[in-house]
């Protein structure tokens, strides 16, 4: 698939009187690198708001106070432990794992992040590996006000899901970018079924980046993505709005 195909996606929304929305999380965030502060100089450039899921555990002192205006920190677990069970796919919250425990964990790690974050802060919970027992959502409030997975959101109860929808990240394949092909495809595929209704058109379309492991390709493909869509007119929205 190429930018063509994503274009007239984008006019198929104008064509219809609807703009589309998106937003932009990045997981895995807590210390310093040179990957970090290209992808901070990458928001600074594009203006797009950017939810940045930081590891409490891996949060380096001063890091988060000194993050720009457009950057929101979300919370990335505790501590990207997996704790799986056998037979499990990789978790942090395994199954087997008493809820009081989890969520005794979850407060703590919470408050740690809270008072580094300051007021960039929002307590919104992204699990590593996007995984979290359905036993645990309910029982996420009043210590969280929402919760970010991957995948379409299937709404349930009143704690706000916001998920993400493009995984720029070949997890199968080296690690690497997913490629242009692939991106631009999960891109369409998400906007079509929206405009659709065969997806919950109310949920912005979700990119989900991990700048460790972004190469060249990767971030050129985050530029014109960036300036495509805004070109299009289309929105990117901050966390801030999308959990209230």
């Amino acid at each position: 698939m190429n930018w063509k195909a994503l274009q007239e996606e984008l006019a198929k929304w104008r064509e219809a009187g609807r703009s589309p929305d998106f937003w932009w999380r990045d997981d895995d965030a807590g210390r310093a690198t040179p990957e970090l502060e290209s992808l901070l100089r990458l928001q600074e450039r594009a203006g797009v708001p950017l939810a940045l899921a930081v590891v409490p555990a891996h949060a380096e002192p001063g890091l988060l106070a000194r993050l720009e205006a457009g950057v929101t920190v979300l919370q990335h677990g505790t501590d990207h432990v997996d704790r799986a069970a056998p037979g499990e796919k990789k978790t942090e919250f395994p199954a087997a794992e008493p809820a009081p425990e989890a969520l005794a964990r979850l407060t703590a790690a919470k408050h740690r992040l809270a008072s580094q974050a300051g007021g960039r802060f929002r307590a919104v919970l992204a699990p590593p590996w996007n995984r979290l027992p359905e036993h645990l959502v309910p029982r996420l409030q009043p210590a969280f006000i929402g919760l970010s997975r991957y995948g379409p959101r299937k709404v349930s109860g009143s704690l706000p899901q916001v998920n993400t929808h493009v995984d720029v990240i070949a997890w199968r394949g080296g690690r690497g970018f997913v490629g242009e092909d692939a991106a631009l495809r999960a891109t369409v595929r998400h906007l079509e079924a929206r405009r659709s209704g065969a997806a919950d058109a109310g949920e912005p379309t979700g990119l989900l980046t991990h700048h460790a492991c972004h190469d060249a390709e990767a971030w050129r493909f985050l530029e014109r993505l960036f300036e495509t869509t805004r070109a299009a007119g289309a929105r990117w929205r901050a966390s801030v709005e999308l959990f209230t």
